[in-house]
Formats: structure tokens, C-alpha cells, sequence
């Protein structure tokens, strides 16, 4: 099995949730009698379309910017051609401040209604033939540069195990 994981960061924390995806993933891997896999993670600036294409499992995170991915990952998914993750199975996901505990109402009411990064990213990889095997998922900063909230880092452990099932 093949599994890519791609990301953007711009303060570390989507990097250090990309990380753990990666390293869970290639654990839960290794326990599985028998199945062997090739677990890569990548910064959005070093991923060729052809090794997102190739990919067995494609996960996608990136920090939600404005309520989007990065420029760099945006840019990236509206390269890929149509058809170009037929077939694949993808997830997605962002680190993002919780709407719930932002103090300004006017602030929660923008966060709540503008969304996240991770919807965007998963209907970018469903628009180029991927299949999506779970809902698109958040992670939480403290404050827009972080540090991540305590237990994320496990959080995203256990959920990039979740997607190998």
C-alpha cells in the first residue's frame, strides 16, 4: 500500500498533525500481519501531480487560511486534470481555531458561516475522481499560530489509524 501524505503549514502545527498521520499510519501498518506499506509525507512545495496519482491513500491537510487552504495547496489541487485521482481513496483535513471559544461573536459567527480548509480540499480531490472515505476533519490551534490544543497530536494519530480500516 502506498500512502501519501501531503501538506502545507505556515506557524508548524499542520506540519506536526501531518507528521503524526504519517507515523501512525505506518505503524498501524506495520502491525498488520502480512501488509507492508510505503508511508511518504510531503510539503505541498516538494509533491509531484503524478505521485498524488499514484497513491494508494492520498490524505491532504493544510492550515485554514481566510477559510481555505494555502495559496500553495490550493494551487496545487487546481492542477489536478478531472479524472486524475479516479478511483483513489483520499481524506482531508486543517488545523483551525474553534468557532465555540472565539470571544468576539462577530468572530464566531465568520468562522462558523465561512467553513474550513478541509471541505474545500476534499471537494477539490472528489472533483479530480477521488473517493472520500471519511468526512473531512479539523484539528484545533490555541490561537491563530498556535501551539495545537492538547491531545491533537494523539487525535490525529488515532484518526489516520481509522482510515486504514
Amino acid at each position: 500500500m502506498k500512502i501519501l501524505v501531503v501538506y502545507d503549514s505556515v506557524f508548524g502545527n499542520t506540519e506536526k498533525i501531518a507528521q503524526a498521520v504519517a507515523q501512525a499510519a505506518g505503524q498501524a501498518i506495520a502491525g498488520e500481519p502480512g501488509t507492508s506499506a510505503n508511508v511518504e509525507l510531503l510539503h505541498v512545495s516538494g509533491v509531484q501531480l503524478s505521485q498524488m496519482e499514484e497513491s494508494d491513500l492520498l490524505v491532504v491537510g493544510s492550515p485554514t487560511r481566510g477559510f481555505r487552504p494555502t495559496e500553495d495547496l490550493a494551487h496545487l489541487l487546481e492542477r489536478l486534470a478531472p479524472k486524475a485521482l479516479q478511483g483513489r481513496r483520499v481524506a482531508a483535513f486543517d488545523t483551525r481555531l474553534k468557532a465555540d471559544e472565539q470571544k468576539s461573536i462577530v468572530t464566531r459567527f465568520v468562522v462558523k458561516t465561512g467553513g474550513y480548509a478541509a471541505r474545500r480540499i476534499a471537494e477539490r480531490l472528489v472533483k479530480a475522481g477521488a473517493v472520500l472515505i471519511v468526512p473531512p476533519e479539523g484539528f484545533y490551534v490555541a490561537d491563530t499560530e498556535g501551539p495545537l490544543k492538547d491531545g491533537e497530536l494523539e487525535r490525529a494519530a488515532a484518526w489516520a489509524k481509522s482510515l486504514l480500516k
